[in-house]
């Protein structure tokens, strides 16, 4: 075989085997007899023939054909140029077996697009903008166009793009591996977006794997599973004036009441086959209505693509990818900007915490354990069947960080909300003894993940000052939103799960022994300045057998209603942010299904639009009220009047804005006994105005209150001058003002 390369090179690359095919592929400068010639090299399986077109300065093809020798019939083929040693651009053409024939460009003509400067940073782990490098991603080389692809797969014996452009077939497109980054790349000009890829991998057992990429920005619909080229072109954002406002302002001395919300089953179109809701209808439907009901955020549960209906988002295979199930990412812009452009915030949870097993995604990507640890006692979840990122990996941690900066820059995101701190921060979160390996100083701290959280949170305040980090944070890990310097994990929000958990338990008791537990409302007080805390009735209490909150609360119709309506009332009442779980505002009665819609039948009936009015107009209170919002991370925005009656179940308080210029006192009965001609303490004289009372008829109850306005009384009580005598409504919650004089 007379051929200018070693016969064995050639057979790494028929074979589909070679590191850098490119050292064999595309255009040369050899030396045989002392004497410099081209050589021009091509692999092109199913083909019958193949010619070199030399291309002059216009791009079109000078002078004729230049055939190629067929060394091997498996399609590799060489055209020497004994009389030039000169590089020259050209295209290739080929017939195939069924005698088409087609004109191309040579992948293997073109340089790295990565340099060794992007190469060094992704090492290191600190690559913030990775995902321009990694995945499928337009590029002009030469004034040609084309789709450069990079993949990190260190322990791959080769790497091959197959898409649609390729009929799949691994053999055409073979990668090259960039020095020892473990990164492999080519460029393949003439992709159209839309096209379907993956990589196909071979481990280094010999196995065959393809893989969707870890940084595609557009997934298939499920059940497929292939990744789509799209450049996230072609949008634009209307929403400058937001992101202006929103990066110089302190947000969290601002109202925020989140709508919690899961695209999937907010509504359906049952008579379209119960279809989901597009991101265009979305915008047109959930964003009016979240503006209509008060709200100041919308938080969505996970819709990066994954593959499981069930796992509702939480299981993540596209951390760069929206899911497909609602429309394209552009559309996803779309609804972005939507909500901006009616103020409304998006919140979007994230969950750097773990990732499913499903074959075609991170799961021993290159063969080997990349994104996950080796030894299960690290990197396995046993609870969720779901792997443990490794986060002492540089290329790891790099690829996480880079996801959280993606969707602030791509898609004008105002923060996320991390899912499932707790398991991130524990080696042995729900392991037993022996089921988990203690860190190098012997604790049970996760000392890679803290490390980790603390260098997210430091880069989205350096690069997007004005979005909320939100920790999902179920123990008592102390300074979850301090600051990184003073040995914080840096979040700027953390939810109260304690809060949530005590009160629900308290409102789910009979009233009758509510007085034995008066301790479950008021314990939250002894800790709820320690953090800046967010007070969550979330998704998690409306599902897998807890009943929705309506079945939670105890009596009849009337007292369940009473008792929700006392419950968000307080909630409003109390310091710190809020949350509320969609179908919550009216009272759903099923607990929450992913698979459907929620009961908006239920608004016709007059106990369920109640419940919506007073969420409505708890909204509307809580923004206009400086009181209830500004000072929700100190003391001095809060001050009990009383919390000893427990022999009535009655709580009082009072909320401070800054520098107490505005106050609100919130009065708790939480029996469904009427209390009439209670006294309780205030520090002002004056007229006191009822801004809110959750038994109004209007929003369903029995219209137990004070006609409107009440006026203190010169008589001493809870250690104050003055008092106001109070009609406190069965199972109700009042918001009473001073009028201004």
């Amino acid at each position: 075989m007379n051929t200018t390369i070693d016969i064995d090179q050639i057979f790494k690359v028929v074979r589909n085997e070679h590191y850098d095919p490119f050292a064999v592929l595309g255009l040369h400068i050899v030396e045989r007899g002392k004497k410099k010639q081209v050589v021009i090299r091509a692999f092109l399986p199913d083909s019958k023939s193949a010619s070199v077109l030399e291309l002059g300065g216009d791009g079109k093809p000078k002078g004729a054909e230049f055939p190629m020798v067929k060394i091997m019939e498996e399609g590799f083929y060489e055209a020497v140029f004994a009389n030039r040693n000169d590089v020259f651009p050209y295209k290739l053409k080929k017939v195939t077996e069924t005698d088409t024939e087609e004109i191309f460009y040579d992948s293997y003509s073109f340089l790295p697009t990565l340099t060794d400067f992007d190469l060094h940073l992704f090492g290191a782990g600190d690559h913030h903008r990775i995902y321009e490098k990694l995945g499928a991603h337009y590029a002009e080389i030469n004034n040609i166009g084309g789709v450069q692809f990079a993949v990190w797969a260190p322990n791959a014996r080769s790497v091959s793009v197959i898409g649609d452009f390729n009929y799949w077939n691994p053999r055409w497109h073979a990668m090259r591996v960039l020095g020892s980054s473990g990164v492999w790349e080519i460029f393949i000009p003439g992709i159209a977006e839309g096209t379907n890829y993956k990589f196909h991998i071979k481990t280094p057992n010999g196995d065959l794997l393809d893989k969707t990429d870890p940084y595609a920005t557009e997934m298939e619909h499920r059940p497929r599973t292939a990744s789509k080229i799209n450049f996230l072109r072609g949008f634009k954002w209307s929403d400058d004036e937001w992101m202006t406002e929103r990066n110089k302002s302190d947000q969290l001395g601002k109202p925020i009441s989140i709508y919690e919300a899961h695209l999937g089953s907010w509504a359906r179109v049952p008579e379209e086959n119960n279809r989901w809701l597009t991101y265009r209808e979305l915008s047109e439907k959930l964003v009016p209505y979240v503006v209509q009901r008060g709200f100041t955020h919308i938080e969505l549960m996970p819709v990066q693509e994954h593959p499981f209906d069930g796992s509702w988002g939480y299981q993540v295979t596209g951390y760069f990818a929206p899911t497909s199930r609602f429309g394209t990412p552009q559309e996803f812009m779309h609804f972005v900007n939507e909500c901006h452009r009616n103020n409304i915030g998006i919140f979007l949870d994230w969950v750097p915490a773990h990732f499913p097993k499903d074959p075609h995604a991170l799961a021993s990507f290159d063969g080997s354990h990349l994104y996950e640890h080796a030894d299960p006692r690290k990197g396995e979840h046993q609870d969720w069947g779901s792997l443990i990122f490794n986060y002492g990996r540089n290329e790891v941690r790099n690829f996480l960080l880079s996801n959280a900066l993606f969707w602030f820059e791509y898609y004008h995101l105002d923060g996320l909300r991390i899912d499932a701190v707790a398991s991130m921060l524990y080696l042995d979160y729900s392991r037993k003894a022996g089921e988990w390996i203690p860190n190098q100083y012997g604790g049970r701290e996760n000392l890679e993940a803290l490390s980790l959280l603390k260098h997210l949170n430091d880069l989205v305040r350096q690069y997007h000052p004005g979005v909320l980090m939100i920790a999902e944070e179920s123990t008592a890990w102390p300074g979850v939103t301090a600051d990184t310097g003073n040995g914080g994990l840096g979040f700027q929000l953390k939810w109260n799960m304690g809060w949530m958990h005590d009160t629900l338990a308290y409102f789910e008791k009979d009233p009758i022994h509510r007085k034995h537990h008066q301790g479950s409302l008021t314990f939250a007080l002894l800790y709820a300045f320690t953090e800046r805390f967010l007070l969550p009735l979330s998704h998690d209490e409306v599902v897998h057998g807890k009943r929705s909150l309506i079945y939670r609360m105890p009596g009849d119709e009337w007292q369940r209603f009473a008792n929700l309506r006392a419950l968000y009332g307080l909630m409003y009442g109390f310091p710190g942010k809020k949350l509320l779980f969609m179908g919550d505002e009216f009272g759903q009665t099923a607990e929450w299904d992913h698979d459907s819609s929620l009961e908006w039948h239920l608004l016709q009936y007059p106990l369920h639009a109640g419940v919506q009015r007073w969420v409505d107009d708890l909204n509307r209170a809580y923004i206009s009220s400086k009181a209830l919002y500004e000072v929700d991370f100190h003391y001095t925005g809060f001050e009990w009047i009383d919390f000893q009656d427990k022999q009535n179940s009655v709580i009082s308080f009072i909320r401070h804005s800054v520098g107490q210029s505005e106050s609100v006192i919130v009065v708790c009965n939480l029996t469904p006994v009427p209390r009439f001609g209670y006294r309780i303490g205030t520090p002002e004289s004056g007229i006191y105005r009822e801004l809110l009372n959750s038994d109004s008829e209007y929003y369903g109850g029995s219209n137990v209150g004070n006609t409107g306005t009440v006026v203190s009384d010169p008589i001493p009580s809870h250690g104050r001058d003055y008092s106001l005598s109070l009609n406190l409504p069965p199972l109700g919650v009042i918001f009473l003002k001073r009028d201004d004089v």
